[in-house]
């Protein structure tokens, strides 16, 4: 009778510990942090196809950080900030201007020693986009894939709703010869 009721308590007691680390893992992938892959190329060479990232659900996206948001075609996209709620965005000789002022890309630094073929970014304002207006909308952010010849990205699909986002992602953990915290 002992041993029945020993036995009952070590099972209740393992069912209860797996009910706590099921808990656990649902309340961390929901509310602080997910895998995700990446799927396609609009992000080379920063990123591959099917490089398998960490996504952090927690703070604010900040201007050049990696993304992933709720796309339009029911997708999750990963592209990069370029434009805050408010900032005025304009590309004019593969420049990229912030509110008037030229910021550099370095992470585009690898493309651009390749570029034999006109710009690897077309001259454009905000205007000329499905944003339609002179700044980035209040709660959006403008967002653009690394690899700007071939990403869909708020050039085609207009800023991104804050409530759309994710979280923004910095550390790739497969294949494991790309383990890597991306920088800016």
């Amino acid at each position: 009778m002992k041993s029945l009721v020993k036995n009952r308590n070590k099972i209740w007691g393992s069912i209860t510990a797996l009910l706590i680390a099921i808990i656990l893992v649902f309340i961390i992938r929901t509310f602080f942090i997910s895998p995700i892959v990446v799927e396609g190329a609009s992000m080379n060479p920063t990123l591959q196809d099917q490089d398998r990232m960490i996504v952090t659900k927690i703070g604010e996206p900040k201007r050049f950080d990696i993304i992933v948001f709720h796309a339009p075609e029911n997708k999750d996209y990963i592209k990069r900030v370029i434009g805050l709620p408010g900032d005025r965005i304009e590309y004019k000789d593969d420049i990229l201007y912030v509110n008037g002022k030229a910021y550099e890309e370095p992470y585009l630094d690898e493309y651009n020693k390749q570029n034999m073929f006109g710009p690897l970014t077309e001259s454009f304002t905000l205007k000329d986009t499905p944003v339609g207006s002179e700044t980035v909308p209040k709660g959006q952010l403008f967002v653009m894939g690394d690899n700007r010849r071939q990403s869909k990205d708020s050039r085609h699909i207009g800023a991104v709703p804050m409530e759309k986002v994710v979280g923004s992602t910095k550390i790739v953990y497969w294949p494991i010869k790309k383990i890597n915290i991306i920088g800016k």
